[in-house]
């Protein structure tokens, strides 16, 4: 089974792109082969909520999906990514329900964080409760109702069928090392931890990246991976700081500033604060230009001035393509102020030449390159699915039949952004160093060189223009035909 490569990965749900894993294999050699070296497949366990974000059982794939045989066999052709939720569990698993059956009798109780036991005298003070980076207007909790009669408080941070586990106690111990061993067993070369921030949790703290704990957590979860030779890659939205320090401890990181900072680029045709990001942005990362969520604004946080953020947040609205501000409202179930519901392609306005730049910036970047499925598809909005659910986040996750995909492969767009990610997987320039050379305010040029090889962007983002130059060794500059 393959292990990790810098080659760009697809992030995908196992049925977006067809209706189950086996149609996912069968698209991808049909459409992708060479465009794709890796996959993030998207929660494909039972689940109970969040679009697999609410796992029920990590030692099951989803029936509707396949099963471990559907995901092995892509293991085998790309180097995969799996989520674990290492924050939380399904209020549905067989692990809360029995906890709920028999209280103190339960294996599990010590894998929940109970208010009792956790804060002094069983609640929190408000003081307490003020201080914690929190996802609700309260203390993150929900009522536990035991098959007894009684009741009591359980840490919830997200939604209610998310319960809160408890990672310091050996029961959680045990229950993380017996889940990661599985994953790896079954192809992962890479274990995204969902919501790790929100994992350690001390009274009288904001209960979000805590040191040391945080750092003990993930060396407890490396120590499991190594002998599988599978990566970590920690997932967190907030200042920029915290990536760097988790790329200075030697994990990989996640890129969510780019997003922001290119289409701040785009629409004003100025590179000053896109080129300071570049600078010095972390090296062991992965970039994003668009996933399962939205357009993350926290992440640029003084990489652009509050002004500047403002500005580009409001005009994605005004320059986006079919893009309201009421699909980030309680009408469309989503309250979330730190990221803007809306497909990448489409915030660029559904302009082909925007896009393609922004790609080129994004493969040229340190790092290795992550594409959403709906931006690999150069996807629109999708009005539809939107008002069907009353999701806001659901205008980004269109669902693509195959042949859907056959007629999307023959856009324009979509065959140059291709061939774009073949260049990136196949030539060795990107194995090697990075450099910007000095330019003009709005435009960029980026080289990536490696044992001779040598690929030079040159953009100008007040035309939407680029050009990609090579060189082989002993061989003359060429212009790389888009």
């Amino acid at each position: 089974m393959k292990k990790l490569e810098n080659k760009v990965m697809l992030i995908t749900y196992s049925d977006s792109m067809g209706h189950n894993l086996k149609d996912l294999e069968k698209i991808l050699s049909e459409y992708f082969r060479d465009a794709v070296g890796g996959v993030h497949i998207l929660p494909f366990f039972p689940s109970s909520g969040d679009r697999g974000f609410a796992p029920m059982d990590y030692t099951k794939v989803d029936p509707a999906f396949g099963g471990w045989e559907d995901v092995e066999r892509l293991a085998d052709k790309y180097y995969l990514m799996f989520d674990y939720m290492i924050n939380h569990i399904s209020a549905q698993s067989e692990y809360y329900k029995d906890f709920i059956a028999k209280k103190e009798e339960s294996e599990y109780k010590d894998l929940f964080i109970r208010y009792k036991d956790f804060w002094e005298g069983g609640e929190p003070t408000q003081e307490q409760v003020d201080v914690i980076y929190k996802r609700k207007p309260r203390a993150p909790y929900v009522d536990a109702h035991f098959a007894d009669g009684t009741t009591e408080k359980v840490w919830c941070t997200f939604d209610e069928e998310q319960i809160d586990i408890n990672c310091k106690s050996e029961t959680s111990k045990k229950f993380i090392r017996d889940n990661l061993v599985g994953m790896c067993r079954h192809g992962a070369a890479m274990i995204r931890l969902d919501a790790f921030a929100y994992a350690t949790k001390k009274a009288g703290t904001s209960c979000f990246f805590i040191e040391p704990e945080i750092w003990e957590l993930l060396d407890e979860c490396t120590e499991i991976l190594k002998p599988y030779q599978v990566e970590i890659l920690p997932e967190i939205h907030e200042h920029y700081t915290m990536q760097k320090k988790i790329e200075d401890k030697g994990y990989y990181v996640y890129d969510f500033a780019l997003p922001m900072l290119l289409i701040n680029a785009l629409y004003y045709g100025q590179t000053r604060y896109l080129k300071h990001w570049l600078e010095i942005c972390p090296r062991k990362q992965f970039t994003t230009l668009d996933t399962h969520d939205g357009i993350g604004v926290v992440d640029v946080k003084d990489l652009l001035p509050d002004e500047e953020i403002n500005r580009t947040k409001e005009d994605i609205f005004k320059y986006g393509a079919n893009v309201k501000k009421i699909y980030n409202t309680a009408a469309y179930n989503n309250l979330d102020i730190y990221q803007v519901n809306c497909t990448y392609y489409s915030a660029l306005g559904d302009d082909d030449d925007a896009y393609l730049l922004a790609r080129a910036v994004q493969f040229f970047a340190p790092g290795i390159p992550q594409v959403y499925y709906v931006g690999l598809m150069a996807g629109k909005n999708d009005l539809q699915l939107l008002e069907e659910t009353k999701v806001g986040r659901n205008i980004n996750r269109h669902y693509y039949t195959e042949e859907e995909i056959a007629e999307e492969v023959k856009r324009p767009v979509v065959e140059k952004l291709i061939r774009l990610m073949e260049f990136r997987n196949s030539f060795p320039a990107f194995d090697g160093s990075f450099a910007m050379k000095e330019c003009e305010d709005g435009k960029l040029i980026i080289v990536r060189e490696s044992n001779g090889y040598t690929a030079e962007l040159e953009a100008d983002f007040a035309e939407k223009k680029f050009t990609i130059y090579t060189t082989q060794p002993g061989g003359e500059r060429q212009v790389l035909d888009k």
